[in-house]
């Protein structure tokens, strides 16, 4: 799994809104959706580094193209 670590909870919803992914609800956790994958991003700062390695391979993205939205 890759990682990617030092990765705020905000900068990582602002990365995936310019993907493509919208807000479907919020709380503890931020659900988000392009219509196909669902993701949940924890609100914690900085998001762990495993945790965020899964999200970005869930989006379908590498971390290369992930660090380029960033």
């Amino acid at each position: 799994m890759p990682k990617l670590s030092g990765v705020n909870h905000q900068q990582a919803i602002r990365a995936l809104k310019k993907s493509g992914f919208r807000i479907i609800r919020q709380g503890k956790h931020v659900v988000m959706s392009d219509g196909v994958r669902i993701l949940t991003i924890p609100r914690h700062n900085p998001v762990h580094a495993i945790t965020m390695g899964g999200i970005v391979r869930d989006a379908g993205f590498t971390v290369e193209e992930f660090r380029r939205l960033l």
